[in-house]
């Protein structure tokens, strides 16, 4: 395992590599996550894929941002991490809520690149009517802190029934929360409530698959399905899990995982390696 920083198209970026052999998969967390988001479901993916996992800029200890910043910003950091690295093929893309939507942006943006998506409770933009209470978060952000808005911003996202399935995680999850940095964070609150990726999706030629879990009342099922329709090639797994899946259901995430990536034809069988 190798975990470093680098700076990648103007932006310092903390990455760490994981896994001996596979095609690659790189793994996109959700605003206000880090790349440990993902630290339960990578050992699942163990001998099956090479894993890229990064904190987005403005996110954990990558580089920190102000006001105006873009999904798309974010997709092209994806492209010049992997040219930072020395990543050359194509590879398999994975997102949760807003790094959803960013993996999504580097299907449409970078195709050469994507040999297929992953999106998982995909936040490609805000409704109308829910606008306006994202800009009051972020107000209420500037103002007070992480700490001001915690309790609202994950009060759907991690229902009481995960939180209970184990408190001791849900209460680290809730202090790395907190440890965002307002200022950057506040910043992708906006890059949110600017954000309308719908236009973009019938330009992904790749393979999608979206991951909708079952008990996510900020982005149901039907919305996944809604999203899945913009996209030429795209299928839906369901699973038992709230917004924050890779949290909350990191078997069923990985079990999506592999199972798209065999339908792909892109592991490699025992008998091959």
């Amino acid at each position: 395992m190798t975990l470093g920083w680098c700076e990648a198209g103007g932006v310092a970026l903390r990455f760490r590599l994981s896994g001996r052999a596979g095609p690659w998969l790189v793994l996109i967390h959700e605003m206000g996550g880090t790349l440990e988001s993902w630290d339960r479901v990578v050992p699942l993916l163990d001998g099956h894929l090479r894993v890229l996992r990064f904190d987005t800029r403005g996110a954990g200890l990558s580089e920190k941002v102000a006001e105006g910043v873009r999904v798309e910003d974010l997709a092209d950091d994806v492209a010049a991490l992997l040219d930072a690295l020395s990543i050359a093929e194509p590879v398999m893309v994975a997102g949760c809520a807003v790094g959803a939507g960013v993996a999504l942006s580097f299907a449409a943006r970078h195709p050469a690149r994507c040999a297929a998506a992953i999106a998982m409770n995909p936040a490609i933009g805000v409704a109308a009517e829910n606008r306006p209470a994202l800009l009051d978060r972020a107000e209420r952000l500037r103002q007070g802190g992480t700490r001001a808005i915690v309790d609202d911003s994950l009060a759907q996202g991690y229902p009481d029934a995960f939180r209970r399935m184990d408190p001791e995680h849900f209460a680290r999850f809730r202090a790395r929360w907190i440890a965002n940095d307002p200022v950057s964070l506040r910043a992708l609150f906006l890059m949110l409530a600017d954000t309308d990726l719908r236009p973009m999706l019938p330009a992904i030629a790749c393979p999608v698959l979206g991951i909708s879990g079952r008990h996510d009342p900020l982005r149901p099922t039907t919305y996944v399905r809604e999203v899945l329709a913009g996209i030429a090639d795209a299928r839906l797994a369901v699973i038992e899990a709230g917004h924050h899946m890779p949290d909350q259901a990191p078997d069923a995430v990985a079990a999506a995982i592999l199972a798209f990536a065999g339908d792909l034809g892109a592991l490699r069988t025992e008998a091959a390696a």
